[in-house]
């Protein structure tokens, strides 16, 4: 039986500044439980306390827990040593195990990155490497997330990935589908690293408007970009069944980024549409 968890950012919370109205935690983990999620990620900084211990109490409390966190940190630039911010993430994760890492860019938002140099690919990798290293170490298995406006975003970005580290990948079906990549692809491809897994759907055609620049991502999600699963052009069964047969039995987190104008009323708004996602993905999986 597959194991579904959800994420802050399906309820609008997320670390960009002004990315919208932030619901408060209650409401967002009482609307979990409600759509019979067994277990979240943690959400931004500031979302949830940051001790272990508060952490899991105040999830337990709402009959949940921790699968891990998104931990965006700079990886390409080699005067910059990632290892104590991650480090200091990892002190609240208490019994999460998996630490969803993004090549952050070192600005805020997801609208633009900068270039990357040859030695910033060099330095990322070597990163890479060295931070599953150390979470290792603690217990913890590290998932890069392939994700728009970080410094691994394309399909060919994440193949300089799998071909030049030995890190695993957070299957994103949204990111990598509006990257360029074909996410059925990559979990039938390389099914053996893939650690952790975000599913969302996808429009298809507002996503290539994202490519070529047409349409920025912020402006993107707030349109729709990301649909319930089952209403978008992601090839979720053949995502599901090439894990299912590959032996995956890691968590499926739903996590349709977000964005919100104004506190929903009660009942209404994400959690119509994460009830929605939890029946296709059972149906898929039955």
């Amino acid at each position: 039986m597959i194991r579904i968890a959800g994420a802050p950012i399906s309820w609008g919370v997320c670390e960009v500044p002004g990315w919208g109205h932030q619901m408060a935690p209650g409401r967002v983990l009482a609307e979990m439980r409600e759509a019979e999620l067994a277990a979240t990620e943690f959400g931004p900084d500031g979302f949830m306390p940051a001790g272990p211990d508060e952490r899991a109490a105040l999830l337990g409390g709402y009959g949940l827990t921790a699968v891990g966190g998104f931990v965006p940190v700079v990886l390409h630039e080699e005067d910059h040593d990632p290892l104590p911010e991650v480090r200091r993430a990892l002190a609240g994760f208490g019994a999460a195990r998996t630490l969803v890492l993004a090549a952050a860019t070192g600005g805020d938002g997801y609208d633009g990155r900068p270039p990357m140099t040859t030695a910033g690919w060099r330095t990322l990798l070597a990163n890479l490497d060295r931070v599953a290293a150390s979470a290792g170490e603690a217990g913890l298995t590290t998932a890069l997330h392939p994700h728009v406006g970080t410094m691994v975003e394309t399909a060919g970005e994440v193949s300089r990935v799998l071909s030049g580290s030995g890190v695993p990948l957070c299957l994103d079906t949204g990111h990598l589908l509006v990257g360029g990549a074909d996410p059925a692809a990559v979990a039938r491809d390389h099914a053996n690293r893939i650690a952790h897994v975000h599913l969302k759907d996808v429009d298809a055609a507002m996503a290539a408007r994202v490519r070529t620049g047409e349409l920025g991502y912020t402006e993107a999600v707030q349109a729709g970009l990301y649909r319930p699963l089952g209403q978008g052009d992601v090839d979720l069964a053949g995502i599901v069944t090439a894990l299912s047969a590959t032996g995956y039995d890691g968590w499926y987190v739903l996590e349709q980024d977000t964005v919100l104008d104004a506190e929903p009323a009660a009942g209404a708004g994400p959690l119509d549409d994460v009830r929605a996602s939890v029946a296709h993905l059972r149906k898929l999986a039955s």
